[in-house]
């Protein structure tokens, strides 16, 4: 079964460039954190970041 790909909403993408913007990596506890505020799960925030990292790399 082929998992759904998941749309950031504008302002979940506008909190994940800001806090990336202070920090490019998250610990756990404050991916835990985010997730829960932004209704997502840690590892969406997870991904997030590792590919908001190999982009800036391009």
């Amino acid at each position: 079964k082929k998992k759904r790909r998941v749309l950031f909403s504008k302002a979940q993408t506008i909190e994940l460039e800001k806090r990336f913007r202070d920090q490019r990596y998250v610990s756990a506890p404050e991916r835990d954190h985010l997730a829960r505020t932004l209704k997502l799960t840690p590892t969406q925030i997870k991904i997030w970041f590792q590919n908001h990292r190999y982009k800036l790399k391009k």
